[in-house]
This record gives C-alpha cells, sequence and structure tokens, in this order.
C-alpha cells in the first residue's frame, strides 16, 4: 500500500492551509486552516469537509494563525475527538484565538439571520460555536522543539523552530510504508531571517517530499538589520505625526501587534519618537500580548527586558468598547494599531472610516494585503473604499512597509530550500498565489531539482506516493471553487463596478449620465436582464444625505 497526500487548503491560495495523509496503519491532517479572501473563497468554509472527520486519527498544528488553525473547531462541531499535536506557546495562543474566532462566527450568523428574517428566510448557523471551540481546545497535546513524538501508529514527528510567529514550528515526519519509512517536512509558514523575539528557521536535510510555503515567492524586500527596520518605522511615525493627524497601523493580533509595540517602545525610550499616545485596539491582541509576557523569557534580539516590554506608560491596551469609542474623540498625535492586518474585519475598520477621510492622518499597512480585502483595496490607490456598507472617501496619506512581513522573502525562502534538500521524490509548493509559486519553481528547478519533481498542487489533488517517487496523481472530479474565482470573484468585480460607476457619474453632465445608463441598460437587454416595471408614482420627500466632510 502507498501513502496518499491531499491537498484541502493552501493550493493555489495564501489561506487554508490543511494537508491529510493516509498511510497503511490510518491517516492524519497537518493543519486545518480557514480560507480567507473574496467572498468566493471564503465561502468554502461553509461547504462541507472534504474527508470524513471522523476517520482522523490525529492532527498536527505548525502554529495558532486562524489561516492555519481556523476550521479546528469546525472538526469537533463535526464529531471528531481525536488529540492535536502544538508547541506550548501555539497552545497558550490558541486559548483566545478560538474562542475569538467562534466569536465572530456567531456575530457573523446573527447579522445574517436578521437579514434572513426581513425576507421569511431560515435563520443562518454559524460555521461552528463558542462551545466547538472548548470542545477543540479540550484535545490539545504539547510538545518540545527538538523531540521526537509518536502521536499514531507508523508514526513519528518532530518540531523545529520556523521562526514565523511564537510557537510556530516546521514539522518532520516520518511514516511508516511497510518494510520502508518515508520521511516528509512541512514547513508551516517561514519567518524572515531578520526578526525580532525568534533565531533563524531551523530544520534538518534530506527528505523524501518537501512542502513548502511560497508566499513571496518572486518577490523580494529590501535586505535590512532590525536597527534599519526601526529607523524606518521611525521616519515614518515621526512623517505621519508631525502632518497633524493620527497614525493609523492595521496589524494581526498575533506578532506583528506584539512587534510593533517593541519597536516604538525602543524607539520611545531612546526619545527618537514623542507620540502623544499609543494604542492598541483590540481586546484579542489585549490577551495575546499576555501570552508573548509569560514566554518573554525565551525571545532572542529583544532591545527591552522581560519587565519593559509592552508596559511604556504611554501604552494604552484597549479591550472595552467604549474606551475604543473615545478613540474617536482624538484628531491628532496618536498612533492607533488595531486588527485586523488586512482590515477585513475588526475594530481597525471603525478606525480606517474615522481617518480615512482626514486629509492630515496617516494609514501605514505593514504587512502582505491579499487581493479582495479592504486593505488591498485603499494600499492599491483607490480614492474610495466601502466600509461598514457605507462608500468612504480616501483623503488620507496611505503608506506601507515590507520589513515588519512574518514571511520570509523569495530568497529567504530559497536559502530554507537549499538547506533541507535532497529532495528525492518531489518540492510541493503551497500557500502562495499561483504567480508566486511559479516564480519560486522556476528559481528551485536552477538548483538542479527536475522540473517534474516541482509541483504545483490544486485546491483537493492527492498524490500516490513512495520513497521511490510519485506513482499517481488524481484531480478532484468537482472542483469546489472555480479556479477564476480565487484571486478576483465576481463579488470584487461588482464592488469595483459600483464605484468606478458612481464615480464616473458624479464627473459627468446630466446628459453624460443620461448616456451612460442607456448604455448600460443596453447591455443588459443584450444579456437577457428582465426589465424592471415601471415604477409607480409617489410623493418625493426629501432625506437629508450623510456627510464625510469635518
Amino acid at each position: 500500500m502507498t501513502v496518499t497526500l491531499h491537498f484541502h487548503g493552501a493550493a493555489g491560495t495564501v489561506t487554508g492551509s490543511c494537508y491529510r495523509i493516509v498511510h497503511p496503519q490510518g491517516q492524519f491532517l497537518v493543519d486545518c486552516g480557514l480560507f480567507q479572501g473574496n467572498r468566493s473563497v471564503r465561502e468554502l468554509n461553509l461547504k462541507p469537509t472534504p474527508f470524513d472527520p471522523k476517520g482522523i486519527d490525529f492532527l498536527l498544528l505548525t502554529h495558532a494563525h486562524i489561516d492555519h488553525a481556523g476550521l479546528l473547531p469546525k472538526l469537533y462541531r463535526e464529531h471528531w475527538r481525536g488529540p492535536m499535536w502544538m508547541t506550548e506557546p501555539t497552545s497558550g495562543l490558541l486559548e483566545y484565538l478560538l474562542p475569538d474566532s467562534a466569536g465572530i462566527q456567531e456575530s457573523e450568523a446573527e447579522r445574517a439571520t436578521k437579514k434572513q428574517a426581513r425576507r421569511g428566510d431560515e435563520p443562518a448557523k454559524p460555521l461552528y460555536t463558542m462551545e466547538d471551540a472548548e470542545e477543540a481546545l479540550a484535545h490539545r497535546n504539547t510538545c518540545a522543539y527538538g523531540e521526537w513524538i509518536e502521536p499514531g501508529p507508523g508514526v513519528r514527528a518532530r518540531y523545529w523552530n520556523a521562526g514565523h510567529i511564537i510557537g510556530s514550528a516546521s514539522i518532520e515526519v516520518e511514516v511508516k510504508d511497510g518494510d520502508k519509512t518515508m520521511r516528509l517536512l512541512f514547513s508551516g509558514d517561514i519567518g524572515p531571517d531578520e526578526k525580532v523575539f525568534y533565531n533563524e528557521p531551523e530544520g534538518p536535510a534530506g527528505f523524501d517530499y518537501i512542502l513548502c510555503e511560497s508566499t513571496y515567492g518572486g518577490r523580494e524586500r529590501e535586505d535590512y538589520t532590525l536597527a534599519q527596520r526601526r529607523a524606518a518605522l521611525k521616519q515614518e511615525i515621526n512623517t505621519a505625526l508631525g502632518r497633524g493627524g493620527n497614525l493609523v497601523i492595521p496589524a494581526f493580533a498575533v506578532e506583528r501587534s506584539q512587534e510593533l509595540l517593541h519597536d516604538i517602545g525602543v524607539l520611545i525610550k531612546s526619545g527618537e519618537i514623542d507620540p502623544r499616545l499609543v494604542f492598541l485596539d483590540s481586546p484579542l491582541a489585549s490577551k495575546v500580548t499576555g501570552v508573548y509576557r509569560k514566554y518573554a523569557k525565551m525571545f532572542d534580539d529583544v532591545e527591552l527586558g522581560a519587565d519593559e516590554l509592552f508596559n511604556d506608560p504611554r501604552f494604552r491596551i484597549v479591550e472595552g468598547v467604549e474606551e475604543s469609542k473615545a478613540i474617536n474623540s482624538i484628531r491628532g498625535g496618536a498612533i492607533i494599531i488595531s486588527a485586523s492586518g488586512m482590515a477585513d474585519a475588526g475594530r481597525i475598520k471603525h478606525h480606517l472610516r474615522n481617518n480615512l477621510i482626514r486629509g492630515n492622518a496617516t494609514v501605514l499597512f505593514v504587512g502582505y494585503q491579499a487581493p479582495g480585502t479592504l486593505g488591498h483595496v485603499i494600499l492599491s490607490g483607490a480614492r474610495e473604499a466601502r466600509i461598514h456598507g457605507t462608500l468612504v472617501p480616501i483623503r488620507a496619506q496611505i503608506r506601507s512597509m515590507g520589513n515588519y512581513s512574518a514571511h520570509a522573502d523569495h530568497s529567504e525562502l530559497m536559502t530554507w530550500i537549499k538547506e533541507r534538500l535532497p529532495a528525492h521524490g518531489a518540492i510541493f509548493l503551497t500557500h502562495g498565489e499561483d504567480e508566486e509559486r511559479a516564480a519560486l519553481r522556476a528559481a528551485i528547478i536552477t538548483l538542479g531539482v527536475g522540473g517534474d519533481q516541482v509541483i504545483l498542487p490544486l485546491l483537493d489533488d492527492y498524490f500516490e506516493l513512495t520513497a521511490a517517487g510519485i506513482t499517481a496523481k488524481v484531480q478532484a472530479a468537482v472542483p469546489r471553487i472555480d479556479p477564476l474565482q480565487v484571486h478576483s470573484d465576481w463579488h470584487n468585480a461588482y464592488s469595483d463596478f459600483s464605484i468606478r460607476l458612481s464615480q464616473r457619474l458624479q464627473a459627468g453632465s446630466e446628459a453624460e449620465k443620461l448616456a451612460i445608463m442607456r448604455a448600460l441598460q443596453k447591455e443588459l437587454d443584450i444579456l437577457g436582464a428582465t426589465p424592471t416595471p415601471p415604477p409607480i408614482a409617489t410623493p418625493i420627500t426629501p432625506v437629508e444625505s450623510q456627510s464625510f466632510d469635518e
């Protein structure tokens, strides 16, 4: 019997990581993450799980980010009760991340139910509940870096520091296949060489199969030291505050927020910046920061002692709703860090709505913005953005820094891969858009690895493996998503069309507006759209319109 490797996520996208390994003595998962991005990609979370969870023996978790762990409660909702293995800091993060995600699912279902009730539809059901998250947390098992564990019959695993976030790991796996042992390496997410808190990524060499992330394939960041990164942040902060407004920084609750607080604390201590106040406005980030404090003694490359970390007198770590709302009264001199990092959920949307309209404000993005997210729309140069259903003019200065990424860039990925070779069977490139995967594949081939050994799997593909090589590849009979909808789906296209049409109508004369609308109506007629019945005449009542001007 061969071993089969199934790609149930992060195959052509950067989210939804989930790999299933079926072997002679059972089957197990590596990661089970939430799909994020445009609406079509997010809807994958609601579709039936592409395998029977009750048949899974155990799960190995690379790290706590929701795109790797966010569907764990769904497994337990579907009656799985197996053990999950992870590092101790990852377990500490899940204590807060899974209930937070469950709360989001319940809130979204509640909002959808209110809308559906007006149409007479059935109530919406959450993807999973707080109870499901608590059930998942009850099945955590922890292990240390560098120590072998035997999570199930015929399988050994060992965790290595991946340098991505606290507790993150690459997982070395040995699977018995008859009288032979197959060696696989799951990269997880690889961190950059220069990073606060951790040493560089580690791991052994020589495998049958390597699964490697490719988020930044083909893309390089400027080479920098941690001191140079702080100098760049200092410049951005002083320029932004010098313009008289606030500096708003969308940042993930895990890692990015803590790195920023560390560097801002160092710059305040040295007298290089002088903000009025620094807000970390995220209940989740507040809890996560407590985990970082707990494990502060394990950190490397930090400029502040454990007792100073995140404790500057100007820091305000906000949890309460009223305190969060009060930030809106501050018109200048503040640094506001809030989740999420791609600005597609959380309190950051309120802060963006309050500050994007101000010409003296600055929004600083410090990480990757996936296509389809609000952050991507703003960073792409849009003049307006839809926030909470309303078009908001973008008058603030929009800036970005790439050197706060928790991901290795192209050269760093190539270094990591070279240090893990040889891969006798194949290298699978995952967790990346197709363009980035293709660029990394081309570079790997220059190392002397055969082109047929560097594979870009699609969602739900599976491969029959032996220690000698791949014996078969099988594609999903019915794709769970149209590949054309992955990068920019019709929902994004519709939103972009609406914004551009609104802008064009506003710029035109009355005659031009009518001509545009008639031309569009003709196109709809060609497409077979049913004409709207003539309106019934009703009295016109003046309505006050909302203004975003100060």
